[in-house]
Formats: C-alpha cells, sequence, structure tokens
C-alpha cells in the first residue's frame, strides 16, 4: 500500500456535549440530545459515519454512470445501519439503496457501476467492509 497524502480534521469542544468540526473548510456543530448533557445544536456523531458511505459511493456511481453516458433523472443513496446495543454501541451492519429514476435505465451498467463504486473506487466502503457487514440493492424508479 502506498501512502501519498492525509486527511487531518480538527474537532474543537464549544460546551457542554457541542463541538465544531472543519472539514474542507466546512464548519459542522456536532452535539448530543438534552437527555445526555447536550444541546441539540448538530447532529450526533455516528450518523456522519452514514453519510460519508452514501457521498462516497453516490460520487462514485454519478461519475461513471456519466462515463457510460447514462443519463439519470435523480440518485437518492440511502444508507441504514445497525447499531449493537452494549457498549461501545457501534454499527454492526450497514445496507445501502441506491434510488435512481431515469428512462430506459439500463440495469447491466447500474449494476455495474455499483459494483466498481463498492468494490474498487470507494474508499469508505473499502474500510467499512473490513470491520462491518455491508450490503446493497439496486431500486430503479421510471422518469416521466
Amino acid at each position: 500500500m502506498e501512502v501519498k497524502e492525509k486527511e487531518v480534521v480538527n474537532t474543537k469542544w464549544l460546551e457542554n456535549m457541542s463541538f465544531e468540526t472543519e472539514i474542507n473548510g466546512h464548519k459542522i456543530i456536532i452535539d448530543a440530545e438534552p437527555d445526555v448533557g447536550g444541546d441539540d445544536l448538530g447532529p450526533r456523531p455516528k450518523p456522519f459515519m452514514l453519510a460519508a458511505l452514501g457521498g462516497c459511493t453516490g460520487m462514485d456511481v454519478v461519475s461513471i454512470l456519466k462515463k457510460m453516458r447514462v443519463d439519470i433523472k435523480n440518485l437518492n443513496v440511502k444508507v441504514e445501519g445497525g447499531l449493537t446495543t452494549e457498549h461501545p454501541r457501534r454499527f454492526y451492519k450497514m445496507h445501502v439503496t441506491y434510488e435512481i429514476e431515469g428512462k430506459d435505465l439500463p440495469l447491466d451498467k447500474i449494476k455495474k457501476a455499483v459494483s466498481l463504486s463498492e468494490e474498487t473506487y470507494c474508499g469508505v466502503s473499502a474500510v467499512y467492509n473490513e470491520a462491518l457487514e455491508l450490503t446493497s440493492e439496486i431500486v430503479l424508479k421510471q422518469a416521466e
């Protein structure tokens, strides 16, 4: 494995359970629920893991489909994560649903794009595949 670069994210404590994290120049507030001492000023940390997977594989799929000249109208990547009940509460499985809308969509090309993302290009998928059960499905919707 060749290492070329590294990512750095700074997360600064604000007050109570709230933190400000800066990612690629964008500031995001992360907080907890009031019943555990937070003020609900922002999302919880673990759902960012789901968002990272959805964004990473979604970007890949859109890029690959464009190169394949597949015209899609919409793509929604829904990621569901199953959490353990004991501490540390962690994801033990994730399921990705690719909801793709368009006219006369070629399922074979879409399956290929999803497969390339999941198995070759998406670094988030690569890490999660080592740590938990990762499954997916494709749902096609006919555009009007």
